[in-house]
């Protein structure tokens, strides 16, 4: 069942991911070369305590993080720990925050001091598709529309789009109904209504789609070695379109 969100549930989820959006640029400045993904956890659990949230993935279905840090062929899931950034890096934070109840959820890849062009291009494209996928994501839509355009701008641009693991609806729980793929065909699924809450999340790689997930039982990689990259907002239908809840004030965030 999708449950559609009342005007009050909705202030409770911008709050929520108001913290998201501040950790997410928080930790844009602080992601460089030699600190350790450790670290990087360390600072974002401060930095959600200190805003009054709680870390939601710490604990989720066993994650031993707070928030999950992914480095170049790393999909989503990594684990934090002693590892250290590198120059030309790219490295994928995905950060969910509790708030009196409710669920906020956003990814940023960024980069690691000078990256290269390839690497460059390829987070251009998924941070664009993000933004290609939320501007479908407007009331009596189909939710597949949402799915199409973002595998068919990925695809014409030489990349593919990752289907082991998808998009959600978000509320009082971290994943709710709607499943949000980034693919699909068009004109499926169900209508887009006012009050649903949506989080979208186009994964992307370099190469193949194929991908597997490592002995820590967390960590998902691509199986060709290849780059992905990960961006993802909270978003709420509304009357007159897709309201971001996760926006970062920084530009390109």
């Amino acid at each position: 069942m999708i449950w559609l969100k009342s005007t009050r549930e909705l202030e409770l989820m911008k709050a929520a991911s108001s913290i998201v959006a501040e950790v997410i640029q928080a930790l844009t400045e602080y992601v460089r070369p030699g600190v350790t993904t450790q670290e990087i956890d360390e600072k974002a659990r401060t930095l959600i305590i200190e805003r009054g949230g709680r870390p939601a993935f710490k604990g989720y279905r066993g994650f031993p993080g707070d928030i999950c840090i992914s480095i170049n062929e790393e999909v989503v899931h990594g684990i934090p720990g002693p590892r250290r950034l590198k120059e030309g890096d790219i490295v994928s934070l995905d950060i969910g925050v509790e708030l009196d109840r409710y669920f906020g959820d956003g990814t940023v890849t960024l980069p690691v001091g000078r990256i290269s062009k390839e690497a460059k291009r390829l987070l251009k494209v998924t941070r664009n598709a993000l933004r290609i996928g939320i501007e479908q994501a407007r009331p009596g839509n189909r939710l597949s529309n949402l799915s199409w355009a973002i595998q068919s701008y990925v695809e014409k641009n030489g990349y593919s789009v990752v289907r082991q693991f998808v998009g959600h609806g978000i509320g009082k729980n971290m994943h709710e109904e709607p499943a949000v793929p980034n693919f699909g065909l068009p004109d499926r699924g169900p209508r887009l209504k006012p009050g649903m809450v949506l989080a979208i999340e186009p994964m992307v790689n370099q190469g193949g789609i194929e991908v597997k997930v490592l002995s820590d039982g967390w960590t998902a990689v691509t199986c060709d070695g290849k780059l992905s990259a990960h961006f993802e907002h909270t978003v709420a239908i509304t009357e007159s379109g897709p309201e971001v809840l996760t926006r970062c004030r920084k530009k390109n965030l």
